[in-house]
């Protein structure tokens, strides 16, 4: 099947609270323009007023924006146009094909983003609707990092805190990052000084959380060391500190293992297969099947890169990921580096993912000792690794087969 023709193209503008929109025809003669508020209202005037303007023929309409999702994108997707992407900084080159000069305003922006889809299609990305599922899965594995930053930046700030008056303390958890040690802090915080805690309150904690690395005496011995030498109102400013750190460190904790509990639940829901007779495993099943992935890294690798799985783009993917190595060449200079433009998320599941498997896989890990033998740094093996598992997964998907570790799957994937 060929690509629809169109008739009409659309550039819009994307901003904040007022779309700048361009409507051009095959020709590349403009032939409206419009803005359109970010309100419910005249968001649906406009989707109905460009369905009368193509004559109903909505599927012959092509329309062109900067962004990926976006109320707008839904609209005109559900109603039945095509809608298309462009990189900021692909635009920011085709600008320069209608001003050398570096003119910029919104109005020329919606004129190029209708123009250039008009006649370098190939260079947008078309775009649809997500899963329900995955629009989920995406903002709870997103919601969950987030959380997780949030109580590693909190727990920084608690034990900052305590080293300011109470360094042998911290022995119990070096970085104070443990749900334990934030009930025995608020022991201490509670009584003032160590002394005043019981050790059957010391016993409640540890039993409440299953700690038996430690014993009470430990805790009391740490509780009751004597504390630092400070200036006056140096303590009373500490703990008044650790006093509003503690309540938002439990409840983003709470947070973060909600969100990691939905994360599960959405997974499993994605890997149910919707016939029990059906053979062929969901995507969901083989990502989770890669050594090294467990729910956050599938559920992760799913939600960033869903599209290019879903078409089995292994280029895409890799580039997406950061793996896809940036080469450059003129003349007799020729130069190979890192890619720092892409999904970082992305990157940082990949690693999380090659570090895990190498663990666990003994033929990654002797591909990754090959590379390390071979002068690479930890980093670039690493890489290498996360790339070899992307090829690998991608051969997994189109031929939805699970991660077999008795098959040659390394060398298969060298040779594809």
């Amino acid at each position: 099947m060929g690509e629809p023709e169109f008739f009409l193209f659309v550039g819009i503008d994307w901003a904040d609270q007022t779309d700048q929109v361009c409507l051009v025809d095959g020709d590349g003669t403009r032939i409206k323009e419009r803005k359109v508020k970010r309100t419910a209202d005249d968001l649906a005037e406009f989707v109905a007023w460009l369905d009368r303007f193509s004559e109903h023929q909505p599927d012959r309409v092509a329309v062109a924006i900067e962004v990926t999702r976006d109320a707008v994108i839904t609209a005109l997707i559900e109603r039945g146009f095509a809608v298309f992407s462009l990189n900021p900084k692909q635009l920011d080159r085709f600008r320069d094909r209608h001003s050398v000069a570096g003119a910029k305003d919104d109005r020329r922006d919606a004129y190029v983003l209708a123009d250039a889809l008009r006649t370098d299609r190939h260079l947008f990305q078309p775009l649809r609707l997500d899963n329900p599922l995955m629009v989920q899965l995406r903002e709870a594995s997103r919601a969950r990092e987030e959380f997780v930053a949030a109580e590693r930046r909190l727990s920084n700030q608690l034990r900052e805190q305590l080293r300011r008056f109470a360094p042998e303390f911290l022995k119990l958890s070096p970085a104070a990052d443990e749900r334990w040690f934030w009930d025995v802090v608020t022991l201490l915080h509670a009584g003032g000084v160590g002394q005043r805690v019981r050790p059957t309150q010391v016993a409640r904690v540890l039993k409440q959380h299953g700690i038996r690395r430690l014993g009470v005496e430990e805790v009391l011995a740490g509780l009751r060391a004597r504390f630092l030498p400070v200036a006056p109102g140096v303590l009373e400013a500490a703990m008044m500190h650790i006093g509003w750190l503690l309540p938002t460190l439990v409840v983003v904790h709470r947070q973060a293992q909600d969100a990691q509990a939905t994360l599960e639940r959405l997974l499993a829901q994605l890997e149910q297969r919707p016939d029990p007779e059906q053979r062929e495993h969901r995507d969901a099943t083989i990502v989770h099947s890669l050594p090294g992935a467990g729910p956050i890294i599938s559920a992760a690798m799913l939600a960033e890169g869903y599209w290019t799985l879903e078409q089995r783009d292994y280029h895409t993917l890799r580039a997406l990921a950061g793996v896809a190595p940036v080469t450059r060449q003129s003349g007799k200079q020729w130069t190979v580096g890192m890619r720092y433009a892409c999904n970082h998320r992305l990157r940082n599941v990949l690693f999380h993912l090659a570090r895990n498997a190498i663990r666990v896989d003994p033929r990654l890990r002797t591909h990754y000792d090959d590379l390390r033998a071979r002068g690479k740094s930890w980093g670039r093996a690493l890489r290498a690794i996360g790339d070899a598992l992307l090829r690998i997964l991608i051969a997994m998907l189109k031929t939805r087969t699970l991660y077999d570790r008795s098959r040659r799957l390394l060398e298969t994937a060298r040779a594809a």
